[in-house]
C-alpha cells in the first residue's frame, strides 16, 4: 500500500472514530437526561393529581361546612330538642293548637359521617291550617325532608287528622363552623304558598258524590259529561288547574248556574279549543310582584289565550310567540 493510501486509510478511520466516540459520548450523557425527563414527568402528574385532590377536599369541607350550619345543632339531644321546639312553633303560627297534636321521637337512624333523627307528629285541625303547618316546615331553613304524610277524615266536621315524619340530620363529627341565624325564607304571606292550594281545591276527603246522568248529546260541549255553560265569559271562572292519573284537567265554574264543569285539553269550550295547561311559575299580569303557577291555553282560530286559574274567561289574554310553553 502507497504512503498516501494509508494517509487516506488513517484519517477515515479517524473520522470514523470521532463519529462513533461522538455517539457514545452524547448516548452517554442523554440518557441520564430522558431518565430525568420522565421522573420530573411522572412527579408532575402525581403533583397535578394530589393538588386536585386536595381542591376537591377543601370544596367538600365547604360543602360540609354549609350543611354543618344548616343544621340544629351537632349534639343529638340538643338537635332534637331544638326541632321539637321548631315544630311547637310552626304548630301555633300555623294557627293549629298545641293541645291537638302529639310529638313522639322518630328515633336515630345511623348515616355515613352523620345521624337522622327527628320527630313523629300526630294531630288534627282544619284542612286550611293543616296546609299552613305543611308550608311551613317544608320550607323550614334547617336541613330536613317530610316523610309518610297522611290525610284522614276526622268526626268533627270541617277537621281532619294528620300524620307525618319530620327528619333532620346531625353531622358526625361535626366540622367547627361559625353559628348563623337561621330565619324561615318564607311565610304564610310568600306567594310560594299559594302553590298548596291544590290540596285544598282538590277536596280529597269529600265524600264520594256520584255524577248526575250526562245530558243530552245536542247540548254538550267537547268535554265528555259536561252541560252547556252559559254564553257570558264573565261567569265562567277557572277554579282548579290540578292533575289526575298523570292528566292535566280544567275546572270551570259557572258563577250563574253555580255549578262546576270538568275539560281536557282538546276539548271545545263555545268557540275555544282548550290546548293545554301550563304549569309554569310566571307573574301575574295584574300584579307582577307575585306568582302564578298555573294557567289554561286556549286557542281561537289561529291565536292563543292564556286565562289564569281564579280568572274567567274574560279576562283572557293574548300570547305572544315567545310566551308559548314548550310543548
Amino acid at each position: 500500500m502507497k504512503k498516501r493510501e494509508k494517509i487516506l486509510t488513517g484519517a477515515v478511520l479517524g473520522i470514523v472514530a470521532m463519529f462513533v466516540l461522538g455517539f457514545g459520548i452524547r448516548a452517554f450523557f442523554l440518557k441520564p437526561l430522558r431518565d430525568i425527563d420522565k421522573q420530573t414527568a411522572t412527579i408532575n402528574e402525581k403533583i397535578a393529581k394530589i393538588n386536585q385532590e386536595r381542591r376537591e377536599y377543601f370544596s367538600a369541607e365547604d360543602a360540609l361546612k354549609s350543611i354543618t350550619q344548616k343544621t340544629f345543632s351537632p349534639d343529638p339531644n340538643e338537635a332534637s330538642a331544638r326541632c321539637g321546639e321548631m315544630i311547637t312553633r310552626q304548630i301555633a303560627a300555623a294557627g293549629l293548637s298545641e293541645s291537638d297534636f302529639t310529638r313522639l321521637p322518630a328515633g336515630s337512624r345511623r348515616l355515613r359521617g352523620a345521624s337522622e333523627i327527628g320527630w313523629s307528629i300526630q294531630g288534627k285541625g282544619d284542612l286550611t291550617k293543616i296546609v299552613n303547618l305543611l308550608f311551613l316546615l317544608e320550607t323550614s331553613a334547617q336541613i330536613h325532608r317530610l316523610e309518610n304524610v297522611t290525610l284522614t277524615s276526622y268526626e268533627k266536621p270541617g277537621e281532619i287528622r294528620v300524620r307525618f315524619v319530620y327528619l333532620t340530620l346531625v353531622i358526625e363529627p361535626a366540622p367547627e363552623v361559625d353559628p348563623i341565624d337561621l330565619k324561615p325564607k318564607f311565610n304564610l304571606e310568600s306567594p310560594e304558598r299559594l302553590a298548596y292550594n291544590s290540596i285544598l281545591e282538590r277536596d280529597i276527603l269529600r265524600p264520594y258524590i256520584k255524577l248526575p246522568p250526562p245530558p243530552p248529546a245536542s247540548s254538550r260541549p267537547g268535554a265528555p259529561g259536561a252541560g252547556t255553560p252559559p254564553p257570558g265569559p264573565e261567569s265562567l271562572k277557572v277554579v282548579s288547574l290540578s292533575e289526575w292519573e298523570g292528566q292535566p284537567e280544567v275546572h270551570i265554574r259557572d258563577t250563574a248556574r253555580n255549578e262546576t264543569f270538568r275539560y281536557r285539553p282538546g276539548d271545545k269550550l263555545k268557540d275555544m279549543k282548550i290546548v293545554a295547561v301550563d304549569y309554569r311559575a310566571m307573574p301575574l299580569p295584574r300584579n307582577p310582584q307575585l306568582l302564578s303557577h298555573s294557567r289554561v291555553i286556549l286557542q281561537i282560530q289561529d291565536e292563543y289565550w292564556a286565562v289564569e286559574r281564579g280568572q274567567t274567561l274574560a279576562e283572557k289574554r293574548k300570547l305572544e310567540a315567545n310566551e308559548w310553553p314548550a310543548h
